[in-house]
């Protein structure tokens, strides 16, 4: 199986979070090819969940789980917790009062 740059990932990702409206951005750049991502969702209400991909072994897929959830600032301390072992590490920063993320959607969750 082909498997896409970490980079090419992201800008794919933020063009589909652009085309629904929904604002994002880079909170932290990682390696080009092969970092790994995290998605902070932040429902601008102090609230926020952070979401990361784990292979499902009952499944034989990866899917995006939660690595964290609650106050912004315990979600904030567990990023860069992950970034403090993981310099390779994808931060993105998504905006969205109603919880939208994607994250669910064809070809994102793949």
């Amino acid at each position: 199986m082909v498997r896409l740059t970490a980079e090419f990932w992201v800008d794919a990702y933020l063009s589909r979070l652009s085309l629904a409206c929904i604002p994002a951005f880079v909170v932290h750049k990682g390696d080009h090819t092969a970092g790994a991502v995290i998605v902070k969702l932040n429902t601008l209400d102090g609230n926020a969940i952070a979401y990361q991909r784990e292979y499902n072994f009952i499944n034989d897929r990866r899917e995006w789980a939660i690595l964290s959830q609650g106050e912004e600032k315990i979600v904030d301390e567990a990023l860069l917790k992950q970034r403090s072992f993981d310099p390779d590490l994808w931060v993105i920063e998504v905006e969205d009062r109603a919880g939208r993320h994607l994250l669910d959607a064809q070809g994102l969750n793949d």
